[in-house]
């Protein structure tokens, strides 16, 4: 009489644990097929005999945008990530118009439907033009929330004419705007982060004008977010194979005595003082072996009395000399 029992209580026991394991089975995720939409107000201006810059807003997408690509012609000359809202476009012949349009993709291969066609003509270049455009002056930068910032500056002047300011974060080209524009937003920024701008100015024939001097800006932090620690009022100069930079170290509560030096986005050296820190501006000199014109982009951040490294410094380019 025991077997019948035993055999009817693990016929439920079963039961349960099939239902158990059926409920457990989590379905697969639905298939991405729905692509986003198509990028919106897009323009295209023309920077010099050769180059046209080409701008759009983000698209939307009901998971993400991964990436943008742009065509003229209807043939696709460049590939962007999603967080790249603006691309020049090379190579093109002086004096002739060109077709542009971008289109955005999400991680499942979705291409939105095509822009609105915009139509750019190359300016005419004068092959005799070497003469570049004064600099630009008085650079001035303001944050605009905490991912974006208005720069405005002074006009630059040209033999024949200033056809496009190119806007550079590190010594990289990141905007660039006609020339009749004194002023640039800037987009794609990160909170509580130092940043340094510079503006040169360009002609049809390709000549640009030296950097101006740098703006620096620091962008606003996310709420809660600690006080930025960055150093501030950093300077480089080059003289004799050697690059001295001068700086403010951030005020901690504590004496500074450990800074890190970056090149290029990576790390150099330590800078460390044995004693008591100088008050007030650091200086601190090294040699380098690269043959005079080439550039580094240098940063510095300070270690912190509870043994953390702070907030990066806006960034500077040294040019050997």
């Amino acid at each position: 009489m025991q077997r019948p029992l035993a055999a009817s209580l693990l016929t439920p026991l079963v039961l349960a644990l099939t239902l158990a394991g059926c409920a457990g089975t989590a379905a697969p995720p639905p298939k991405d097929t729905r692509a986003p939409t198509a990028p919106a107000g897009v323009t295209a201006t023309a920077g010099s005999a050769s180059t046209v810059h080409v701008m759009w807003n983000a698209a939307t997408d009901d998971r993400a945008v991964t990436g943008y690509a742009v065509y003229r012609e209807g043939r696709k000359v460049k590939d962007l990530p999603a967080t790249t809202l603006m691309t020049d476009v090379f190579g093109l012949a002086p004096g002739t118009s060109h077709r542009f349009t971008v289109r955005a993709r999400d991680a499942a291969g979705n291409a939105s439907p095509p822009s609105a066609t915009v139509t750019a003509t190359t300016l005419r270049a004068a092959a005799e033009d070497r003469t570049p455009p004064t600099t630009p002056t008085a650079l001035r930068a303001a944050p605009d929330g905490s991912r974006a910032a208005t720069l405005r500056w002074s006009a630059a002047r040209d033999d024949t004419r200033v056809t496009a300011y190119d806007v550079y974060q590190a010594d990289t080209r990141i905007h660039t705007v006609p020339g009749t524009a004194t002023t640039a937003h800037v987009t794609g920024l990160r909170p509580g982060t130092a940043y340094a701008f510079t503006v040169r100015a360009r002609d049809a024939a390709e000549n640009s004008s030296r950097d101006s001097a740098p703006a620096d800006l620091t962008t606003a932090p996310v709420p809660g977010a600690p006080p930025n620690t960055a150093p501030t009022g950093l300077a480089v100069t080059s003289a004799d194979r050697a690059i001295t930079v001068t700086w403010t170290p951030p005020d901690t509560g504590a004496p500074v005595t450990h800074h890190e030096l970056h090149l290029d986005g990576r790390f150099a050296t330590t800078i460390i003082w044995g004693t008591a820190p100088p008050p007030g501006r650091a200086t601190y000199t090294f040699p380098v072996q690269d043959p005079p014109g080439a550039r580094y982009t240098v940063t510095l951040r300070a270690r912190l009395p509870d043994g953390t490294w702070g907030d990066f410094s806006a960034p500077r380019t040294a040019v050997v000399r």
